[in-house]
């Protein structure tokens, strides 16, 4: 089943030369992880704003859990969460105040006064979250008293109290210390395993799409690239031995002879596609260094960038 559905989704603004979003299709499966990259200005925050109902579109066609964003709005506003790059707390009200009226919004529960006046299941969540993240003692305290970092973690909170079908992250770590990064990635996979939760990212933190199931590149309003990680690392980049030998002639005449393409740059490289332990089971040298340099995705997607010369403006 396809959770997440974009049909030709074009969105202008009054006045702009060109559309924002230009003709973009893709769809995202239960379950999946999947993450929507691209330069700065390239229709990410646009897209998403639009798949959220926050914003709408001027032609095409979006479904969210089987719902149309246009007939449906209210039915798509239950299934999803949302980690938005801008702060939408009030200011006003303590923590735990945000995260219950948004609770009850969702129908999670019914109003009540007081945080002890609430079910058992809801304060139970609240402080199970409110622990994961590091802000437990926090969450009594009005937002406006509260760090920029500890804000954030506050929104991370109230996106995942009503349990989403669908969970759209846009930048969700910006602010977040080391420690409360690994601790909310360790939470979301948890949640995808148990839930099933699809899960749509956009970031700038490339390293945190590695293990996605897919990865959408926009650039300029239209879709660049779609592939899994693997696929997109394997399509634009070589493995690559880092060799070094105190014969180091003896090393590259053999490398040489084997006809394995290589370059000497403070060591010896040697790009590859084959399997490294069959490669280095060929070389008779004594080598002194021997390292294996995986491509990660951000290699992979600076270089596409490079390749294809189109960096947002």
């Amino acid at each position: 089943m396809s959770m997440i559905e974009v049909s030709n989704l074009v969105k202008q603004y009054k006045g702009a030369k060109a559309p924002s979003v230009d003709g973009v299709s893709f769809s995202v499966e239960k379950g999946e992880f999947f993450a929507f990259l691209g330069p700065n200005g390239a229709g990410k925050t646009t897209t998403i704003s639009i798949l959220t109902a926050t914003l709408s579109k001027t032609s095409g066609k979006v479904k969210i859990a089987g719902f149309d964003i246009d007939s449906a709005a209210r039915q798509v506003r239950e299934k999803i969460g949302i980690i938005f790059q801008n702060p939408s707390l009030d200011p006003q009200l303590s923590a735990e105040e945000n995260i219950r009226f948004h609770a009850c919004l969702y129908g999670m529960c019914g109003y009540r006064p007081s945080f002890r006046l609430m079910p058992a299941a809801y304060r139970n969540k609240v402080m199970e979250l409110a622990e994961i993240v590091g802000i437990e003692d926090a969450m009594f305290k009005p937002v406006k008293k509260l760090s920029g970092g500890m804000q954030r973690k506050l929104e991370i909170i109230r996106s995942l109290i009503h349990t989403p079908d669908v969970l759209f992250l846009d930048e969700p770590t910006q602010g977040l210390d080391a420690v409360s990064r690994r601790s909310l990635w360790e939470y979301i996979d948890e949640t995808r395993g148990h839930f099933g939760t699809t899960v749509f990212l956009t970031t700038h933190y490339i390293d945190e799409a590695e293990n996605v199931d897919k990865v959408c590149i926009i650039n300029h309003g239209k879709i660049a690239a779609f592939s899994t990680p693997e696929e997109m690392k394997h399509s634009l980049l070589r493995q690559e031995l880092i060799l070094d030998a105190e014969d180091r002639a003896a090393l590259t005449n053999e490398l040489s002879a084997l006809g394995l393409p290589f370059t000497v740059n403070g060591r010896i490289i040697v790009p590859y596609r084959e399997s490294a332990q069959s490669l280095i089971a060929r070389l008779q040298t004594r080598l002194t260094v021997l390292r294996i340099h995986e491509p990660t995705l951000e290699d992979a997607y600076v270089e596409f960038l490079n390749k294809t010369g189109r960096e947002a403006a």
